[in-house]
């Protein structure tokens, strides 16, 4: 971040996933840029396809689209077709953009190879895509420090969920690693000046990159005017006598959607709460069935999809946010509920896990096979009921965390402070997460 007098940092980001419209890492990206560009001259490359709903959010920056669509479209629909749609099958997504983004970062250094040689930016940042299996055609060829990240992935999937993988799609999974003999791997992490780095299940992934290159720097965001506690009551007490727990997110294998009905029907004691359940997709008739086969229906209410202003709502409104996803690389929700005022319950296993501090701000239930999962999960949410002290004090942990560091625009002023860090020769691990 640039000191009274001293130039602002000028700053080309690569983000060829960039669109206000669409959810998860489109809109992320377009967010986390809006917050850099309010400490730094910035530039935004982004994918043709991106144009019509960046030009209609009018968000005042300057944005240059690149138009690899001869190559993009067709492998496009060819994924689509090989995973039979877009819930599922991400690593077939994620194999066959390899092609269509190097030929993007491709397309953008041709456009600003001149710039970059004449010294009008300072740094390149690649914001998207976030995972480290697609390497950067430009890391080895840029003259200003190069920045990557932040980046997430390497999660395995538990061995005792082998059927959720199935369901998902996910057998190509197993060829994973390959991605780091294609070409462009080695010298993306060899010539990057730095890589935010999501959670330690990433980290452990970059094994070219030496500790000091590396600023662990979680991707995931929310905006405090939509996703917050004002107004509402403290965790435990929002339902009144009753206890409002609630599930929010796709109804898709790997995130086990299904679990905590499995957690109602076996508690006398949870009946006489309520279970709502936000989201749709593959996995709702299974749940419909089992409601049905349990008699759940006055205690469990499927709500169906709700938009980002609704779900905000609905976490004021619960008191427990029930998450037993059990591969979860970033978990944006997780702090979109923390961010609430939610008690959260959750697997320790991943991006929850470290949200949640392993427990010391929200029940993080140990990685088990289903049935024992879901007996750890009745037994958080029966204790969410029994101890309602408890409940509120570990919502108010939660809380603080999420304030305090993860709003869009502390996460975009601390981005500014690592540019500063790489442009002075001093370490950037300062502004990593804690």
């Amino acid at each position: 971040m640039a000191k009274d007098g001293q130039k602002r940092p000028s700053v080309l980001l690569l983000a060829d996933e960039f669109n206000p419209e669409w959810p998860s890492l489109p809109i992320v990206g377009f967010k986390y840029a809006l917050e850099i560009a309010k400490h730094c001259d910035v530039v935004v490359a982004t994918h043709v396809r991106n144009r019509e709903n960046v030009e209609k959010a009018r968000s005042g920056l300057h944005v240059i689209y690149i138009d690899n669509e001869v190559i993009a479209a067709p492998m496009y629909h060819m994924a689509r077709l090989l995973r039979g749609g877009e819930e599922v099958g991400w690593s077939t997504s994620q194999m066959m953009n390899y092609l269509p983004y190097l030929a993007f970062e491709r397309g953008v250094w041709k456009h600003f190879k001149r710039d970059l040689q004449n010294g009008r930016f300072d740094i390149v940042h690649r914001i998207t895509p976030m995972t480290p299996t697609l390497p950067s055609y430009i890391a080895h060829k840029s003259p200003v420090p190069f920045v990557i990240g932040p980046l997430n992935g390497n999660l395995d999937w538990p061995a005792a969920f082998a059927a959720e993988q199935e369901r998902e799609k996910e057998g190509l999974r197993r060829f994973r690693d390959f991605y780091k003999y294609l070409p462009y791997a080695r010298s993306t992490y060899d010539n990057a000046t730095c890589v935010l780095t999501a959670f330690s299940h990433t980290r452990a992934d970059l094994t070219r990159v030496a500790d000091d290159r590396i600023v662990m720097f979680p991707e995931i965001g929310f905006d405090p005017t939509i996703f917050n506690d004002t107004g509402s009551l403290p965790a435990g007490t929002r339902g009144g006598d009753k206890v409002r727990f609630m599930f929010a997110g796709r109804l898709v294998p790997y995130k086990l959607p299904e679990l905590p009905l499995h957690a109602f029907a076996k508690s006398d004691l949870l009946r006489q709460h309520h279970l709502h359940i936000l989201g749709d997709g593959p996995e709702l008739p299974r749940m419909q069935a089992f409601i049905d086969q349990h008699g759940l229906a006055d205690c469990v209410t499927l709500e169906g999809r709700k938009t980002q202003a609704q779900v905000a709502q609905w976490m004021r409104d619960c008191d427990v946010f029930v998450f037993p996803s059990i591969r979860e690389l970033g978990a944006g929700v997780v702090i979109e509920a923390m961010a609430s005022g939610q008690h959260l319950i959750c697997v320790d296993y991943g991006a929850p896990g470290d949200l949640t501090g392993h427990g010391t701000r929200g029940d993080a239930v140990p990685m088990a096979p289903f049935d024992e999962l879901a007996r750890g999960f009745q037994a958080a949410m029966e204790r969410a009921v029994t101890d309602r002290p408890r409940s509120t004090a570990l919502a108010k942990s939660a809380r603080d965390y999420a304030v305090n560091l993860f709003p869009w625009s502390v996460k975009g002023a601390r981005t500014a402070r690592i540019y500063d860090a790489i442009l002075s020769d001093l370490p950037a691990q300062a502004f990593a997460y804690s």
